[in-house]
């Protein structure tokens, strides 16, 4: 089990989903500056640069936002993307353990095929609840912060607003298809790699259940969920941000960047991707542990003195 030692006794649901909100959370907190630049890299190339402003590399890009649009452009879609979090990672994470044990009937040791069963599982599960949020953020992330540039939305709710308003329910769950692809890869691979490098750390004793162990398991997951789900997410991202009509579906999406751009499109973003999905999931594993084993110690301890 993700972050559970065998002599622990397995925590209940609603502290893995409020631990796995909040360490998301966390993790959104510090890495956000490189998933708004992973979102503007992803989108270049689909429409004129506004300004004649031209993005190059995760640094270059960060530091051309800070001075073209001001530092807090970094954190443009946050509320949204921290209400995605709550939504989104507590389901996705906090129930993976549970569905794991569903599937196997409560067995331990699961194989590899139940592992990305049960990921891919959750992530479709948190994708269906929690899109609205999803394609709020990063339509925020697209928006630049310019003068003489009309911005699209003034304000979290205000976007929710309008998207219902012009687009309707389907365009508050605009992407959900690709997204639900993306998720599915990105669970399944990203806790699959987390568990399976976690425990071949263990059972060969090069490190101790401990931090530098969570570190080394969250890196490694993070660039092999990368690798794969690159493509996925930068059609996600370009459909999402897209206004209605510019693209007939997902896999028309695909295809335009394909014919148009070729296939170093699909993995725009690449390294910002990388370098945010591999800090995220060491903030967040890290915290998510932590934050776990505290509040069964919490709990106990109320337990105790009742």
């Amino acid at each position: 089990m993700v972050g559970l030692k065998p002599s622990e006794v397995p925590p209940p649901l609603g502290v893995k989903v409020l631990s796995a909100g909040t360490a998301a959370c966390i993790a959104d907190l510090v890495t956000f500056p490189l998933d708004t630049a992973k979102v503007r890299l992803q989108i270049q190339g689909e429409t004129a640069a506004a300004a004649g402003i031209r993005y190059r590399g995760v640094f270059g890009t960060i530091t051309t936002m800070i001075r073209t649009e001001g530092p807090r452009s970094l954190y443009n879609g946050l509320v949204a993307g921290l209400q995605r979090q709550m939504c989104f990672a507590s389901i996705r994470i906090g129930f993976y353990d549970n569905v794991k044990s569903f599937y196997t009937g409560g067995k331990d040791n699961p194989n590899v095929g139940i592992r990305i069963l049960a990921g891919s599982t959750t992530g479709a599960m948190a994708v269906t609840f929690a899109q609205p949020t999803d394609v709020v953020k990063v339509r925020f992330q697209a928006q630049q912060n310019l003068q003489g540039v009309a911005r699209r939305y003034n304000g979290t709710l205000q976007a929710y607003r309008q998207i219902f308003q012009l687009e309707g329910l389907r365009g508050l769950w605009k992407g959900t298809f690709p997204n639900i692809t993306r998720n599915a890869l990105v669970n399944c691979t990203e806790l699959v790699s987390y568990d399976l490098i976690k425990e071949a750390i263990l059972k060969r004793k090069l490190m101790s259940d401990n931090l530098p162990c969570h570190f080394v398991s969250a890196f490694g997951a993070g660039f092999i969920t990368t690798v794969i789900a690159s493509p996925v997410d930068v059609v996600k991202t370009r459909y999402m941000n897209s206004p209605p009509g510019q693209y007939s579906g997902a896999l028309n999406c695909a295809w335009t960047m394909m014919t148009k751009e070729g296939p170093t499109a699909f993995y725009k973003g690449f390294v910002p991707s990388f370098l945010r999905l591999g800090s995220w999931n060491v903030v967040m594993f890290v915290s998510f542990e932590q934050l776990k084993r505290l509040m069964m110690v919490s709990k106990n301890k109320l337990e105790a003195t009742a």
